[in-house]
């Protein structure tokens, strides 16, 4: 049998993230949160002994070439982007590669993309190739939607076909901040503004909570990415402050290294949106020792930090309960404590997936 070696593929975005290819990416070039997931997958595998690389192609005409070059026994596609007639041609050129389309989005976020659910059905059908999840609500979903299409399909088919390869995370230790200034509260909400992603009524709580203690508010965010219908969000925020006396500071999209160091200055961040499968802004946030405002979907943090996301008032009273001097550094802990937790049993999926 031969050795497992993983070559995991993304394919070049228009935006300028700057380069996924292993031989040429530098920490000093930003980064999309799909190449951070699949960063910090291949960086654990490597580590556990299992040969990986990780590059970025323009396109799926480029596949061959890198599969040809580096002969991994699975390829792990990552996101919808491979159009399902090449996986044909792609079968037949290399036809001892396992095939893993993995898929980052739940439900909510799939009906944005008009492709999502036809090319996952027409994956499912080839031979050789899997569908892999990063949570298992949207493998739950996949699965019951996939026992209707391929009605002679058993259980144990459907959960060969269809696995769940979940986010890993690198825990490390962190440090709490003293927070001198208490006139000014910084405040978080970055990642791609769209509208499941929430922002506006997240900038609404926090103006809220900021006026309430008398604190000029100093709101955070990603100015650079408006997908899916953000503009008209992005809009709304900036008229928004821009009839208050607080500040909305917009910043560019920037390498990880440094988006760390300013989600450490924060005093919270929010990440209390529609829809996620992980939320690696909430797992950085956790990691930096700082407060964390959240949703359900962010399913691994402490319930206390869950926020209902479409009320004012439900992430205000989250937002006192996290600041309260009192519980802060102890709920913190425990944030941090949940997200190691489950990073070590991500981790234990994926080893035990591709060392079996």
């Amino acid at each position: 049998m031969r050795k497992t070696r993983i070559l995991f593929i993304l394919k070049k975005r228009d935006f300028d993230y700057g380069s996924f290819s292993r031989d040429v990416f530098s920490a000093d070039k930003p980064t999309s949160g799909l190449y951070n997931s699949a960063y910090f997958a291949e960086k654990m595998l490597l580590d556990s002994g299992i040969l990986c690389k990780l590059v970025e192609v323009t396109d799926n005409n480029f596949i061959d070439k890198e599969v040809h070059h580096f002969k991994p026994t699975h390829v792990i596609i990552e996101g919808l982007w491979v159009v399902p007639e090449k996986f044909e041609i792609l079968r037949k050129l290399h036809p001892h590669v396992k095939w893993i389309v993995r898929i980052h989005s739940e439900i909510p976020f799939l009906s944005m993309e008009g492709i999502a659910i036809d090319w996952i059905v027409r994956y499912l059908k080839e031979d050789n190739l899997i569908v892999s999840c990063n949570s298992p609500k949207i493998c739950e979903d996949l699965r019951d939607i996939t026992q209707y299409i391929f009605k002679n399909w058993n259980q144990s088919k459907l959960e060969q076909k269809i696995i769940l390869l979940p986010n890993y995370y690198p825990v490390s230790d962190y440090t709490i901040e003293k927070r001198d200034n208490r006139e000014i509260l910084n405040i978080g909400c970055f990642g791609a503004i769209r509208p499941l992603k929430n922002q506006l009524i997240q900038a609404v709580a926090a103006i809220k909570y900021a006026n309430q203690h008398n604190l000029k508010l100093r709101f955070h965010m990603n100015g650079t990415r408006l997908e899916q219908g953000g503009a008209n969000n992005f809009k709304n925020i900036q008229a928004l402050f821009s009839h208050t006396n607080h500040e909305l500071v917009v910043h560019p999209w920037m390498p990880h290294e440094e988006f760390l160091s300013l989600v450490h200055s924060l005093d919270l961040a929010m990440c209390v949106s529609f829809s996620e499968t992980f939320c690696i802004v909430a797992a950085d946030t956790v990691n930096q020792g700082v407060p964390l405002v959240a949703s359900k979907e962010v399913f691994w943090c402490m319930d206390v930090s869950k926020a209902n996301p479409t009320s004012v008032e439900s992430i205000v009273s989250t937002i006192e309960k996290v600041l309260s001097p009192v519980t802060r550094d102890f709920f913190i802990e425990r944030n941090h404590a949940k997200l190691d937790k489950y990073s070590q049993k991500a981790k234990k999926v994926w080893l035990g997936y591709f060392k079996r």
